[in-house]
């Protein structure tokens, strides 16, 4: 099937059908109609609900992926960021088609992609934890649905203006409180009852009094106590546990549990009839429920077998106690039990809300989950109640999609053909207006106001009174035990019997009065109302509470930009896989969907630019009759037109946020690397000599490139983050150099080597060996110079690592910052001129220590001189040791934000090769230009350096500098690190063409000899860190371009052109 049904080549019910039951046969239960999402209940668990499937869709465009409740939640959100305006998802269907849980879905979504802190985190917790209490206290299971929402909810997340979910609101709608007293065959109560059965302690049991559920009257009735794949202990934990989180105190959820057992137990006082009055048949059963409520049981034995009734006689009033009959006392008992309920249902929402209220309202997005569309074989004033706010929010959908879509055609001057469908205001008038005519809750109400007593009296003057009102209505038929009205669903029969009764929803001072004078706290708490003030007007009815919540509900909706789930149940059997056909199509033709594929698709456009956007359908080849130009917007005929245009619009802005992410990232990157710079310069701040071309350079971090190193992340642990990682010289005790890989982690840091493979089937091999790894914490103490060189040593508590490495500052930092979070204290630093490190005792001679002396030398490279077991290291003058990173605010070269450069450059040449280089110029290859890579400029009252000339960029059009080789001749010794560079310089260059010569008139020029420009060979590997940066690897050869000053050199490599620090490389 196809994934958006407005491609479906013919539009028609059985072809919507169609292609859903392909679909959902093949496991896709979700599909587009434009930006609406159909969504099948597949009654299983799918497995594309999982963290790959929020990282898939998050960020992506409606049609990069199949279609999901993600992709719409995400479009949602990203909708609100960008828009500032508030959002809403608005989830219809009929009960068991699925929307309980794809709220349930949308939440998680929301919770997984919003970013925030602890206080964010604890209302994500709120949001998901709400749904099994809510669930527990307001949903059970009908003959259509085991998980039926038996109330309506709007929950309002409520999010900062970065997007995080900071606050939130639930709005519910009319619990059903009959189902506490009363339920159909094959149904249950809510589900907290069975929860508290099953899962309650031994010790809960016993003072609650509980027993099976076939021992007590409000839920033996319809003889249904399991739910097929419902564990009622699990749940009950699990409702326990959210109010916990809510913040609901231990002992008001224990008095919460005592009302629950405690309506049970009421509903078990039975009455029988002496001398025409009623009385309690067994008083023993007054005793325990009295016992949960904090009440005295002569006073509730009282209150429910009689009545106090105002009576106004000549100007006077008195108060009489009227005895009730059977059918009245059973009444008042049932009136208890659903007004308790009630009242702890709005206490747990008032308990959710106060525990994310925000004081100020940014941003928010709205997911309403709402008993869907009933139809049972007996209806009643419920399902009146239901399916008249399922009425409305359908009329919300034809408003904002169908109707408006249509009203604009006609405003814009489009020529099209009406499309037919169903406007349900016509219904939505019949069940809610005041006047001519009053429509039935209007009616219901005046009926209600004038009856004295219960019984089917009042139930039958209503039916009368609605043939006089609304009888002749096209949507209203009567028969002798109810009304038939013709919803958008389908006819619906209600049963008038119980109507007036249930509609006027009055709970009797004397109840209240009697649960006032609970001993509990919590209980008269539920109740505070002022009886004592003086009662004005009508009392409010059910049927107006629901007709003013259902027009709030609206009205809030459309505030909102809406996004719509329709949800379509496939089978009654509430199996998997099982798809009935006249079931679906009867949904697919209420719900509109026809219609809705039919609406001919807008791309708006300011016509303003009327040629510009003729010029552009004309680009892409659009036909011209598939598109009409509208007055100030243009309307598209084929879905796929459209398509392609937003797919062009979607790659070109798609281009444009590359560039601006681009820009920002880099700024965001130059910020930290400038702010890791002052901290790790704060160390050794007063203390040590800092190197020139080190000081302002950025933090990499990875100069190995871990990612692609799998021989040496084998070491690590399989999530092990690297802080740190590069090759270091770690010197034995006999100084000699021996190269390294040093690696840091959040809690070791490791030595790499390598070594021949001696024996086996690799033998000969060079493998990558484990030679240390030492808990960070083991770190005794670090010791430094105070000159400008590279060397360190890491006290451990057996023997010493003397180390140098060019990026010391950036290590030391980390490991500093490692430490401290570690052990809660600072890494000890020591700086000396004279520094001892301890060595192992292995082998002959071994152990004991070796000195390290550091000297006033020449130069910016260190030079050694070992002599038993001392050292000797003499290097030049550095900066000074209170020298700082260069501000911001001060220009600086375009190496500042780039790879630093290794800081041990070469030795200066001998004065002899330094005058034959002319200048110095052959040496800049070696040296890295004006200060080496990631220096700030010298300054203009610097004396320029012997050997470190600036040589002027090329100008346009003139050649480049000649060739130049520099050939490094190594001492065969390692203990002398010392490198003396051979520079050659060829003395003849090639003349420059005279840029204003005149070309010969005529003829094929003759061959050029091909001009070989200068080039350089890598000293050291190079990863690339923007996209206009050269990689290479050690011995590459690259074609020089341009040399700039600022050590930034322009080259070519296989064909790529672009940038490389000067210094990693030698001319050759």
């Amino acid at each position: 099937g196809v994934d958006d049904m407005v491609l479906l080549s013919k539009i028609s019910e059985d072809a919507i059908v169609e292609n859903l039951k392909k679909r959902f046969m093949d496991d896709y239960i979700f599909t587009y109609i434009g930006s609406v999402l159909i969504s099948v209940n597949p009654f299983k668990q799918m497995p594309y609900f999982t963290d790959r499937e929020v990282e898939l869709y998050q960020g992506a465009a409606q049609y990069e992926n199949p279609p999901h409740i993600y992709a719409l939640t995400d479009n949602m959100y990203r909708n609100m960021l960008i828009d500032g305006e508030n959002q809403c998802v608005i989830i219809s269907g009929e009960s068991g088609a699925g929307k309980t849980v794809a709220a349930k879905y949308i939440m998680g979504y929301i919770s997984k992609v919003s970013g925030g802190g602890e206080k964010v985190q604890h209302v994500k917790d709120i949001i998901l934890q709400s749904n099994p209490l809510l669930e527990a206290f307001g949903n059970a299971k009908t003959v259509r649905n085991n998980n039926s929402s038996r109330f309506g909810k709007y929950f309002e997340i409520q999010f900062s203006r970065g997007g995080e979910p900071d606050g939130g609101k639930i709005y519910n709608f009319l619990l059903e409180k009959s189902r506490v007293v009363n339920q159909n065959e094959s149904e249950r109560n809510f589900h907290i009852y069975y929860q508290l059965i099953e899962g309650a302690s031994q010790e809960q049991q016993q003072n609650l009094g509980i027993m099976t559920p076939d021992y007590y009257y409000y839920l033996n009735q319809s003889e249904t106590y399991k739910v097929d794949g419902t564990d009622d202990r699990s749940d009950f934990h699990e409702t326990m546990n959210a109010m916990q989180v809510i913040g609901i105190a231990r002992a008001d959820q224990q008095l919460v549990l005592q009302i629950v057992a405690g309506i049970l137990h009421l509903g078990n006082i039975n009455f029988r009839e002496q001398g025409n009055y009623a009385q309690v048949e067994n008083p023993d059963l007054l005793a325990f429920p009295a016992y949960l409520l904090g009440i005295d049981k002569d006073r509730l034995n009282d209150k429910i077998t009689s009545r106090k009734m105002d009576s106004k006689w000549g100007g006077r009033s008195e108060s009489i106690n009227v005895t009730l009959n059977v059918e009245q006392a059973s009444y008042t008992r049932d009136a208890l039990a659903k007004g308790l309920y009630l009242r702890v249902f709005d206490f747990l929402v008032e308990s959710i809300n106060r525990a994310m209220q925000k004081s100020n309202e940014e941003y928010s997005i709205g997911v309403l989950d709402i008993y869907g569309f009933e139809i049972f074989q007996k209806n009643g004033f419920e399902q009146f109640c239901i399916n008249f706010v399922n009425e409305k929010l359908q009329q919300i959908f034809i408003e904002l999609t169908l109707k408006a879509e249509q009203e604009e055609y006609v405003q814009e001057g489009i020529k099209w053909t009406p499309i037919q469908y169903f406007n349900n205001k016509v219904v939505c008038d019949l069940i809610e207006n005041k006047l001519n005519p009053p429509g039935i809750m209007s009616v219901l109400d005046d009926v209600c106001a004038t009856m004295h007593a219960t019984g089917e009296g009042a139930d039958q003057t209503l039916l009368q009174k609605l043939q006089a009102a609304v009888g002749t209505h096209e949507h209203f038929n009567s028969w002798n035990s109810g009304f038939v009205i013709h919803h958008y669903a389908g006819k619906v029969s209600y049963d008038v019997n119980g109507f007036c009764e249930r509609n006027r929803d009055v709970l009797f001072t004397d109840l209240i009065e009697l649960m006032q004078s609970s001993e509990h706290a919590f209980i008269r708490m539920l109740f505070p109302e002022k009886l004592d003030a003086d009662k004005k007007g009508r009392p409010t009815t059910a049927s107006s509470k629901i007709k003013k919540q259902a027009n709030d509900l609206v009205n809030t909706l459309m505030k909102c930009t809406p996004h719509y789930i329709r949800c379509i149940k496939p089978n009654e059997t509430k199996r998997p896989k099982d798809w009935e056909e006249s079931r679906v199509k009867h949904q697919v033709e209420y719900l509109g969907l026809k219609e809705n594929i039919r609406v001919p698709h807008l791309w708006e456009e300011d016509l303003l630019f009327l040629k510009g956007v003729q010029h552009l359908l004309q680009s892409v080849n659009m036909d011209a009759d598939q598109y009409q130009m509208g007055r100030s917007k243009v309307f598209v005929k084929n879905p796929e037109s459209l398509f392609l245009l937003e797919e062009m619009r979607e790659r070109k802005f798609d281009g444009f946020a590359r560039v601006i992410q681009k820009a920002w990232r880099k700024h965001i990157a130059i910020r930290k690397y400038e702010q890791m710079r002052e901290e790790a310069s704060h160390i050794l701040y007063n203390f040590k000599e800092r190197r020139k071309n080190s000081i302002n350079r950025n933090f990499v971090g990875d100069y190995l490139g871990m990612e692609d190193r799998p021989e040496l992340r084998q070491f690590m642990g399989k999530r092990e983050r690297i802080d740190f990682a590069d090759s270091v010289t770690k010197y034995d005790r006999r100084f000699k150099a021996i190269k390294r890989d040093f690696i840091l982690t959040p809690k070791y840091f490791y030595l790499i080597g390598r070594e021949k493979v001696k024996k086996g089937p690799e033998k000969g091999q060079i493998k990558e060996v484990l030679k240390k790894k030492v808990e960070i914490q083991a770190i005794c103490r670090v010791s430094l110079s105070t000159r400008q060189d590279d060397f360190f040593i890491l006290h451990e508590e057996e023997a010493d690592s003397f180390l140098e490495s060019i990026f010391k500052t950036e290590l030391i930092s980390l490991l500093c910052k490692r430490y401290e979070e570690l052990t809660q204290r600072k890494l000890q630093l020591s700086f000396a001129d004279t520094l001892q490190f301890r060595v192992k005792k292995a082998g002959w001679g071994g152990g004991g220590t070796r000195s390290v002396t550091f000297l006033r030398g020449q130069g910016d490279v260190a030079v050694f001189k070992a002599g038993g077991k001392t050292l000797t290291v003499s290097i030049g003058d550095g900066l000074p040791k209170n020298s700082k990173p260069t501000k911001k605010g001060i220009p600086q070269s375009r190496g500042h934000r780039k790879q630093p450069a290794p800081s041990r450059g070469a030795p200066q040449a001998p004065r002899g090769e330094a005058d034959r280089a002319k200048g110095g110029h052959c040496l800049r290859g070696m040296f890295g230009g004006a200060g080496g890579l990631g220096n700030p400029p010298t300054g203009a009252c610097d004396p320029p350096a012997l050997g470190r000339e600036r040589e002027p960029a090329p100008r346009a059009g003139s050649a480049l500098p000649c060739s130049r080789r520099v050939l490094l001749l190594h001492d065969p010794c390692p203990a002398r690190a010392e490198r003396v560079p051979l520079v050659l310089c060829p003395s003849s260059m090639q003349r420059k063409r005279s840029v204003n010569q005149r070309p010969p008139p005529a003829g094929r020029p003759k061959p050029q000899p091909k001009v070989t420009g200068p080039r350089c060979q890598a000293l050291y590997q190079y990863i690339g860190q923007d996209v206009d940066e050269l990689s290479f690897n050690v011995g590459d050869v690259i074609d020089i371009l341009l040399e700039d000053p600022s050590g930034w050199w322009k080259g070519r490599l296989h064909g790529k052109e672009g940038l490389f620090p000067g210094n990693y490389v030698k001319k050759i």
